[in-house]
């Protein structure tokens, strides 16, 4: 059989846009490494992957059977780790790709664990809070066979929060008698979360963008940002860059609405706006723009912090950034990357699997936390994810890798940082 994303690969319940991109990046990587036909098969096709229906009562007394599925790339360096997100969307293959993107990033990170990704294909804002409850139980309960402390440990992700993945810990340990709060992370600190971990993706986005700033030799004070999504990662970046880093937001959006302000957009309002409303289409409405021109309005830095696939051939040739900062899994095509590696000079990018890794980082601590009984506070927990002190010194590799692998210089192979990346994070 034909290594997955192959023109001659044959047909698999993988079948998907967002897996065959994976697989694309993945056959970039293993030509580079020259890595034997034979050994892509079974390094890009999961180790497990589950797909479950889950009956569900409504509030209007009808039932409904939803569509739930977990996938579990490999296990070779221990437990598998992975979020669980409620989107309209899902499929089988996008949670194949995201679980592949997963371990790729806990190998760069030096995280014992192997990738893995789930969820449920809902749209969660239809849902009561009672059928959102019943929805993640029922879920968790049909996982309960596959995963563990010690084999799958669940986080959040797009359409989920720490609600979610209290009622994911609550079912679990209902089922095994005693209380489990290592079998998630993202959950309320006061139940075993930790301090920090909520904000952890985003900051360890904007950490990485002021050691770009850095190299590039630019005034954070005299730069400018959009930020293409405002749920949890891109509303903490915007916020940290605009109040810790001095960075002027000038464009930010949602799943509804963007906005553009060359004068600058209050992204404190926007996040009060946002708690109120779940949303910005009512939030500076003389500043709306088409959200499909955001992305190639001019800034310094950009950030796709929202679904995969937004920055593609069609566009990376309009982009005006000089940093790309992959917040989102898999925000850029292969195709757009080949446009992108030829304006090497132009863009400086941080991939996905580097920019996006300090929220499974912290979520590590947290399973620590869980596993020995630990309590940290979140300035521990911030000061650990961007230092290298004993036993947690793997950590150090993220908040470095990035400044190490690309110098300064006119070697254009160089500035490409996808290509040094991937074969560290597949070891």
């Amino acid at each position: 059989m034909d290594a997955p994303g192959s023109p001659n690969s044959s047909a698999t319940i993988y079948d998907d846009e967002v897996f065959k991109m994976a697989c694309d990046q993945f056959q970039v990587i293993a030509d580079y490494l020259n890595i034997d036909q034979s050994d892509r098969e079974w390094a890009t096709y999961p180790k497990r992957a589950v797909a479950v229906t889950l009956p569900v009562h409504m509030d209007d007394g009808s039932t409904k059977a939803f569509q739930g599925y977990r996938v579990q790339h490999h296990i070779a360096l221990g437990p598998t780790k992975g979020g669980t997100r409620f989107t309209l969307s899902l499929s089988m293959g996008e949670t194949a790709a995201l679980a592949m993107w997963m371990s790729w990033k806990c190998a760069l990170a030096q995280l014992p664990y192997g990738g893995a990704k789930g969820g449920v294909a809902i749209d969660p804002t239809k849902l009561s809070r009672n059928e959102l409850e019943a929805v993640s139980r029922r879920y968790m309960q049909e996982m309960i066979p596959f995963v563990g402390p010690h084999t799958d440990i669940m986080g959040p992700d797009m359409g989920t929060n720490e609600q979610i993945m209290a009622w994911f810990m609550d079912t679990y340990s209902v089922y095994m008698g005693y209380a489990v709060n290592e079998i998630v992370t993202g959950k309320p600190v006061a139940i075993g979360g930790t301090e920090g971990r909520r904000e952890a993706t985003g900051r360890g986005v904007v950490y990485l963008i002021e050691r770009a700033m850095s190299m590039l030799k630019l005034n954070p004070e005299k730069c400018t940002a959009i930020v293409q999504g405002f749920g949890n990662v891109g509303s903490v970046a915007a916020l940290s860059l605009a109040y810790k880093s001095g960075v002027k937001i000038v464009g930010i959006s949602d799943a509804y609405t963007a906005i553009y302000n060359p004068k600058g957009i209050d992204v404190k309002a926007a996040e009060q706006h946002v708690l109120k409303k779940r949303h910005l289409k009512a939030f500076d409405q003389a500043n709306h723009v088409d959200p499909n021109e955001l992305l190639t309005m001019k800034c310094d830095v950009l950030i796709p912090a929202a679904v995969d696939r937004v920055i593609t051939e069609k566009n990376a040739a309009k982009l005006q950034c000089r940093i790309l900062a992959e917040a989102a899994n898999g925000p850029t095509t292969p195709a757009a990357d080949l446009i992108l590696e030829q304006r090497w000079d132009e863009i400086f990018v941080i991939p996905d699997i580097l920019c996006n890794a300090g929220g499974v980082i912290v979520s590590y601590f947290e399973w620590v936390q869980g596993l020995q009984s630990f309590l940290w506070t979140e300035s521990e927990v911030t000061f650990t994810s961007h230092s290298g002190h004993g036993h947690r010194r793997r950590t150090r590799h993220q908040s470095q890798t990035s400044p190490r692998l690309v110098p300064m210089s006119g070697d254009k192979g160089s500035f490409d940082l996808r290509i040094p990346l991937l074969p560290l994070a597949r070891g």
